[in-house]
C-alpha cells in the first residue's frame, strides 16, 4: 500500500506553531493554495487549499522561515481524522502529514553581497580579486 503527497504552492497565511499538551512536541499547520493542472470552462485555473500539519524540528523550522505567500514543495502523506465540534457534531478533515518541507522562495536581494569587494571578519579589506576564488 502506498499513500504519497507531493505539492507545490504559497502558504495561505503565516503557519501556526503550537505545542501538545502531554509532552510540548511542537507541531505547526498552515495552508498550501496549489493551482490545478487543467482549466475551468471560463479558461481559469482552479486552486486548491490543502491544510498542511507538520511536526517536531520540522514544525519550528516551518514556523520560523515560511510566511504568507511563501513558495513551498510539501511531501507526506494524506490523513483523514474525525472529530467532534464545539456543538457535538461529528466533522472530517483531510490534511496532509508532512515528512518533509522545502523552502523554495529565493534568498532576498538582502542577503545577497553587494559588490564583489571581500572583507576579513574585522572589517579590514582584503586584497582579492574574483579571479582568485577557486568556484
Amino acid at each position: 500500500m502506498l499513500n504519497q503527497v507531493v505539492l507545490i504552492g504559497r502558504l495561505t497565511h503565516d503557519p501556526e506553531l503550537r505545542y501538545t499538551a502531554g509532552g510540548g512536541v511542537p507541531v505547526a499547520t498552515f495552508s498550501l493554495a496549489v493551482d490545478r493542472p487543467f482549466t475551468n470552462q471560463q479558461g481559469e485555473r482552479d486552486t486548491d487549499f490543502i491544510k498542511i500539519v507538520t511536526w517536531r524540528k520540522q514544525a519550528e523550522n516551518c514556523a520560523n522561515y515560511l510566511n504568507k505567500g511563501s513558495l513551498a514543495a510539501v511531501a507526506g502523506r494524506l490523513q483523514i481524522r474525525s472529530f467532534e465540534d464545539s456543538e457535538g457534531v461529528k466533522r472530517k478533515v483531510a490534511e496532509v502529514v508532512a515528512d518533509n518541507v522545502r523552502f523554495l522562495d529565493k534568498k532576498s536581494d538582502a542577503a545577497k553581497p553587494q559588490s564583489d569587494d571581500f572583507s576579513s571578519p574585522d572589517g579590514d579589506d582584503l586584497d582579492i580579486s574574483t579571479d582568485d576564488v577557486p568556484f
